[in-house]
């Protein structure tokens, strides 16, 4: 009889096995995010702030987002120091009519790449380096803030020992099924970075949507560690600087930024492959928990599906997995809330079948080289 093959006991333990990592993975990091509550704080106060964004060859994206971060409501001193990295399109005659009505305006004019340094450090660091305060707001030129009270409240995460604040970098919601697709892998990445800094072990940030003191990037000499990364710029660098003590997160929707999500799926895959090159770089024990997750959750179904094909353990099987489906549906209802996603948790469940397929198609950029483009 079928039940009574060997194999049936070893499915059945691998299911539970893989279950119960999932469920601690939702339980002891999630929850967390899921039950979040922004810390009151007696005095909020307003510190000089250093906006720093980094363009080339981006004249639409600034003509349509930048008014954006020049017209927020900010009283204390802020600028807004524009890196503009050996662009040839309009961007100097763009720029150059912003700063005639904008004299917070601090444009960065770069007119030669830097040698042996990939992506977009150098221009980052040279907007840094050009900065007047101490703290500093990063974000992209294809980024526009949620609100006008994006700079208010980014840099209130900061306190006395608070050094990094990490806050989300969303996509504009639009139809179709592949901009939720998009959308839940994004929200699926903030839901990990969100919740391991609040369980102490913050492992990166996103440039569309990060702050962090001037000192802890002269403390760790900037980006000399991994300028030979094409990426990294947020990801790696806050992996090696952040820790349980002096990592904040700001998740009010009015702190998100917004991007125009990929139209193809093809140029996703790209944009997620060049992502996912310089995870392999991070500390070895943020590797090694994000690797087990994507393991335990791509194993889910295949297992599920194999144990009902050799065993008759129909009850215990899909009860273990009513329990992951009960505590993952609702712990995404509150997490999705928090982060104003809230239209995406009816489709949670074709989202967790569709994690196989996204796993197979990322899974080459895990031995394959990063490409050297700028973005």
């Amino acid at each position: 009889m079928i039940t009574n093959l060997p194999v049936s006991p070893i499915l059945i333990g691998a299911f539970a096995c893989v279950i119960a990592l999932q469920l601690f993975y939702y339980l002891f990091f999630f929850l967390r995010l899921a039950i979040y509550k922004k810390p009151n704080k007696a005095v909020h106060m307003e510190h000089p702030i250093s906006v720093v964004i980094c363009a080339r060859d981006e004249a639409h994206n600034l003509a349509t987002n930048l008014p954006g971060v020049l017209v927020q409501e900010y009283s204390t001193t802020h600028e807004i120091v524009l890196v503009n990295d050996n662009s040839e399109d309009e961007s100097k005659y763009l720029l150059d009519e912003f700063k005639k009505s904008f004299k917070n305006l601090n444009v960065v004019n770069l007119t030669q790449d830097a040698k042996m340094i990939n992506g977009k450090k150098f221009p980052l660091s040279m907007g840094i380096k050009s900065a007047k305060y101490e703290t500093l707001l990063l974000t992209d030129a294809d980024c526009v803030p949620a609100s006008e009270h994006w700079m208010k409240l980014m840099q209130d995460g900061f306190d006395d020992n608070i050094e990094i604040v990490l806050g989300y970098g969303a996509y504009k919601k639009k139809p179709g099924f592949l901009n939720k697709l998009i959308r839940f892998e994004t929200f699926q990445t903030a839901l990990q970075y969100f919740s391991y800094a609040l369980a102490g072990m913050p492992y990166m940030g996103v440039g569309r949507n990060l702050s962090y003191k001037r000192d802890v990037f002269i403390r760790n000499k900037g980006f000399s560690s991994i300028n030979q990364m094409p990426s990294g710029d947020d990801d790696l660098f806050i992996n090696q600087v952040a820790n349980r003590n002096n990592t904040a997160i700001v998740i009010d929707k009015d702190a998100h930024t917004l991007s125009e999500p990929k139209t193809t799926f093809n140029d996703w895959m790209t944009q997620k492959y060049r992502h996912y090159t310089t995870s392999k770089y991070y500390k070895k024990q943020h590797a090694i928990l994000l690797a087990f997750y994507a393991i335990s959750q791509f194993l889910v179904y295949p297992l599920l599906i194999a144990a009902l094909i050799f065993t008759k353990e129909y009850i215990l099987l899909t009860s273990l997995w009513g329990l992951r489906f009960l505590i993952q549906g609702t712990i995404l209802r509150g997490t999705m809330k928090k982060l104003n996603e809230l239209d995406l948790w009816p489709w949670f469940f074709l989202f967790d079948l569709w994690s196989i397929f996204y796993y197979l198609f990322t899974l080459p950029s895990v031995w394959k080289a990063p490409h050297k483009n700028w973005s």
